[in-house]
């Protein structure tokens, strides 16, 4: 992949919408090469993320009413299919990587994605797996299950001219909420699911909080790479207050 990244951890748990509105900035500068190969890992908060097939639903609306009935945000993310949802058991990760044509190379970043996440897990003593569980939410050939039975993580992709972004949803724990917030979700969308595919690290391995994942998460990428942590600059802060709002779902 590449020799070296950023790491940004910033997080924006009460602004959601400025969590995508970031990921695009992110894509838009280093595609034009201002910025190097970035990871960012992050704890959202309680939201809802709607695909772009979503936002087309005649249910769309009913379906942010549900989600914001729930004690959920709603906001429109920037890869990935059908909605998702995080809660305060979740993770955000995102990488972002230049190529000059992305298109050729992305079975490519869903394998070696797929293929990082699925060593941390195991490296937790997790028997992770990837594939899709037959009725899972946001199905996507890429999911990261356990024991091919429940979904822990799902993986999306969104490309432009110059760079791709992989955007990952990771639950540690709290699969409960996901699944209580994303069946009326679902049915306002009108998609079939089976809420019982929704699983969560902790069902796996009880006890595992966030700081765990992380830990895996971030031995994986320093074995392939050399991680510079870093603080967001104030122009692309500015840049994401002022874009945030259009990845607010309305309502």
């Amino acid at each position: 992949m590449h020799s070296e990244f950023e790491l940004i951890r910033e997080a924006f748990p009460d602004r959601p919408e400025a969590g995508p509105a970031l990921s695009r900035i992110l894509l838009d500068q280093v595609a034009d090469g201002r910025r190097a190969p970035t990871i960012r890992l992050s704890r959202p908060g309680r939201v809802v993320a709607f695909g772009r097939r979503d936002t087309r639903s005649r249910g769309y609306t009913k379906a942010v009413a549900a989600a914001r009935n729930c004690g959920f945000a709603a906001m429109e993310r920037l890869a990935g299919g059908r909605a998702a949802a995080y809660c305060e058991g979740t993770l955000s990760l995102t990488v972002t990587t230049p190529d000059p044509d992305p298109g050729r190379r992305t079975g490519e970043r869903f394998e070696w994605a797929a293929g990082l996440l699925r060593q941390a897990l195991a490296e937790l003593g997790i028997d992770a797996r990837t594939g899709e569980v037959p009725g899972e939410y946001c199905p996507g050939a890429y999911s990261i299950n356990a024991r091919g039975e429940t979904k822990l993580a799902g993986i999306g992709q969104r490309l432009i001219s110059g760079a791709a972004h992989l955007g990952f949803v990771i639950v540690v724990s709290g699969g409960d909420r996901i699944g209580a917030v994303l069946e009326p979700v679902y049915r306002a969308l009108e998609l079939d699911w089976n809420p019982e595919t929704v699983g969560a690290v902790a069902d796996e391995l009880p006890g595992t909080g966030l700081e765990d994942v992380e830990g895996a998460i971030l031995a994986q990428f320093g074995h392939r790479a050399r991680l510079r942590p870093i603080a967001l600059d104030r122009a692309t802060l500015e840049a994401v207050q002022a874009a945030a709002a259009g990845f607010r779902s309305p309502g």
